[in-house]
Formats: structure tokens, C-alpha cells, sequence
């Protein structure tokens, strides 16, 4: 049986994406910072059916938590087959250029940026033991320098001077990390998940978790002949999938 790791999946998104891989017979290790929340989260789960999956405590901005977690995990499994980042905060908005506090910015980084490189790292070695590891970013449109230069996008008015940078960072962090891991079985890739209804923005946009959730299961479960080092974004390009960095 596959293993997962979803940051930040005790709600939303990445819990949707964890109902969804645990449909696929995937064995899911809910990861939430806070543990009563992913424990609600799990029993919820379960009483669906859905039993192949545990809680597991994790706060992407803190390293000491990160490293108690990869100690827990390392109790239970010897390998893991798929990490998804999705862990993330947005700061409030609006983050205005000239005027936001700078402490703002170094928070939305903790968390989006280097709770990623952390992360990705804590687990690298369990990883590194999969014969098909997979590595998900979970990125958003704001993050692409390309749109956001376009006055034609439709997302063109909704800039930000915290969220936005810290993923075109992830973006770029999830380049060199692809790059890196060429030469062998990994697959890393950014994936937009989309302008999601959810709690992150206050209920707006017009997609859905469960649209939003398959995007980032579609790419945890590639296969060998999969794409790996892409920006993949249906909102930005349904046609292709595939978003301009």
C-alpha cells in the first residue's frame, strides 16, 4: 500500500485531497498543526469508510515540530511514497507594496516558503526509499510573474506583496528541487490548485475542493512517464494544464 504525507489537510483542499487518495487505496498521514483538529479530521474520514489513515502532528513554521513529526513517522514506516505541500497561510489582505508590515511577509514565507524546503527535507531520506516518490507543490496562479505582467489576465487586479512573492519563491524553489532529483525516479511539480471556495478566502471563487483536491491527486500519482519540474494549472490554462511561471 502507497503512503502519503498532505500538510495542512485537516480542512479543505488538502483534506479533500486526502479523502480522495484514501479512495484510491492510498494509506494517508493527515498532517495538521493543530492534533485535535486532525484527529476530528480523521474521525470524520472514518466514519465514511475511509479507515486507512492517522493524524499526525505538524507545524510547517516551527522545525522543531517538523522534526518530531519525521521522528513519529520514522516509527511507523520505512518509506513514503508521495509528500504533498499544502500546507499554507495567506496573511490577510490586502498586502499593499509601500505600506504592508514586513513581519507579514516573513510569516506568509515561514509557512509557504520555508516550511516547504524544511519539510521536503525532514522526509527526503523516507522518500529517497519509494521506487516512485512524488513531490506536490501546492502553488497558486498569483505565484506566476508571467500573468501577473499581463494586464490581460483575469487575475490581473488581485496582486499581493506577501502571498504572491512566497509562491513565485515556491515556484522557483520547486525548479531547482526538480533539477536536482532528475536523474532519478522523483517527480516534483508545482500544481495550482485553482480559485477554490473555501475557508482561505472567505468562501469566494468559483471552484470547488473537489475539483481543486483531484488536481493535486492527479499529479501525487503520476507514473514513471509523468512530468516533473512543471507549473501545472487548469484555471490559468484549461486547455493544456500547464501555467507560465
Amino acid at each position: 500500500m502507497k503512503t502519503v504525507l498532505i500538510t495542512g489537510a485537516n480542512k479543505s483542499i488538502g483534506f479533500e485531497a486526502a479523502r480522495q487518495l484514501l479512495a484510491k487505496g492510498y494509506y494517508v498521514y493527515l498532517g495538521s498543526r493543530d492534533l485535535k483538529n486532525g484527529e476530528e479530521a480523521v474521525a470524520e474520514l472514518k466514519s465514511e469508510g475511509l479507515t486507512n489513515v492517522e493524524p499526525l502532528q505538524i507545524d510547517v513554521s516551527n522545525l522543531e515540530s517538523i522534526t518530531k513529526a519525521r521522528e513519529v513517522m520514522g516509527t511507523k514506516l520505512d518509506s513514503l511514497d508521495v509528500l504533498i505541500n499544502n500546507a499554507g497561510i495567506s496573511g490577510g489582505f490586502p498586502q499593499n507594496a509601500l505600506t504592508m508590515d514586513t513581519d507579514i511577509a516573513r510569516e506568509v514565507f515561514a509557512t509557504n516558503f520555508f516550511g516547504v524546503i524544511d519539510v521536503t527535507k525532514a522526509f527526503l531520506d523516507l522518500l529517497k526509499k519509494s521506487d516512485e516518490p512524488r513531490i506536490v507543490n501546492v502553488t497558486s496562479g498569483l505565484g506566476s510573474l508571467t500573468l501577473h505582467s499581463d494586464p490581460s489576465w483575469k487575475y490581473y487586479p488581485y496582486k499581493s506583496a506577501a502571498y504572491g512573492p512566497s509562491k513565485s519563491a515556491l515556484n522557483a524553489y520547486t525548479i531547482v528541487l526538480a533539477y536536482e532529483l532528475k536523474d532519478t525516479a522523483f517527480k516534483v511539480n508545482a500544481v495550482d490548485p485553482g480559485y477554490t471556495k473555501t475557508d482561505f478566502n472567505h468562501h469566494n471563487g468559483p471552484g470547488t475542493v473537489e475539483d481543486a483536491a483531484a488536481r493535486l491527486v492527479k499529479y501525487a500519482t503520476i507514473g514513471a512517464d509523468g512530468p516533473t519540474g512543471g507549473f501545472f494549472s487548469d484555471d490559468n490554462n484549461p486547455e493544456t494544464g500547464v501555467s507560465p511561471w
